[in-house]
């Protein structure tokens, strides 16, 4: 259908999960995509296996290393994706940390590292690609990976339930403010995805003993949901790609639940 073509976007946490099936699911409509992570190894794996992909879609694809948290290395990453591809239209703030604690035993470490990565991660990510829009003098998206936890607390991830309602927040405040620069801000709110995040939190979960047994966490979870089962990261990125075309051009503000009815609001 090629509803992205053209579009020149960038996606951090790109080298597995998510991220990487977003990126993906963008060059498969013709997007121009630079797919960024922490890991700088890995998501230069993951963009020279796209190659064809790309070709396939009749966009481009590159890939550059940044610590989201470091708006040097945010910079770099855009200044690179505007010098392969041309221009920026599409920035998705994806990249995300989670690390269970139980809530009596949150250490300040724990709540800087994920409210860091996540929270002012977002915020640099939103400031940076905004200041590049404003700069060609172009309209611009910028979308945010929220979550559930962005709509209830759970227990033994506080500083993520925070930091995600934190992301909620600075769309509808980025929405507010940038709209007369003509960007738009949305975001997009994921459930129980099958990941290999989702694995690490199951490790994480048995460690701290909120969890007897692998998979328990997510069958937990999972018995939640209105569609019986839980996603994959292809059940997300039919929403993230119409958010990133042109479809979805009037939207702003607003972060759309992703969670096979998990969480009713």
């Amino acid at each position: 259908m090629a509803r992205v073509s053209g579009r020149s976007c960038i996606v951090t946490g790109a080298a597995q999960g998510i991220g990487r099936a977003i990126g993906e699911a963008l060059l498969d409509e013709g997007a121009d995509v630079c797919f960024a992570d922490i890991n700088g190894e890995k998501v230069a794996q993951v963009a020279g296996a796209n190659r064809e992909r790309a070709a396939r879609g009749g966009g481009r694809v590159t890939h550059a290393a940044v610590d989201v948290t470091d708006r040097a290395q945010v910079r770099a990453m855009i200044d690179h994706a505007v010098d392969v591809f041309g221009k920026l239209d599409v920035k998705f703030n994806n990249a995300g940390v989670n690390k269970p604690m139980n809530f009596l035993d949150v250490t300040e470490e724990n709540w800087r590292l994920i409210t860091d990565v996540n929270g002012l991660g977002c915020l640099i990510g939103m400031q940076e690609a905004a200041k590049q829009f404003i700069r060609q003098g172009t309209f611009g998206k910028i979308i945010n990976t929220a979550s559930i936890a962005s709509r209830q607390g759970f227990d033994n991830v506080a500083p993520y339930c925070a930091s995600k309602w934190g992301v909620v927040s600075l769309t509808q405040s980025g929405a507010r403010d940038l709209a007369k620069h003509d960007i738009t801000v949305t975001g997009f709110a994921p459930g129980v995805v099958a990941t290999e995040m989702w694995e690490q939190v199951d490790q994480d979960l048995m460690e701290i003993g909120a969890a007897e047994r692998p998979g328990q966490a997510m069958e937990e979870f999972s018995s939640e949901i209105l569609k019986g089962r839980v996603a994959a990261p292809e059940d997300i990125t039919g929403t993230t790609t119409f958010l990133a075309s042109k479809d979805s051009d009037y939207m702003t503000g607003q972060i759309v639940m992703i969670d096979g009815g998990m969480t009713l609001v």
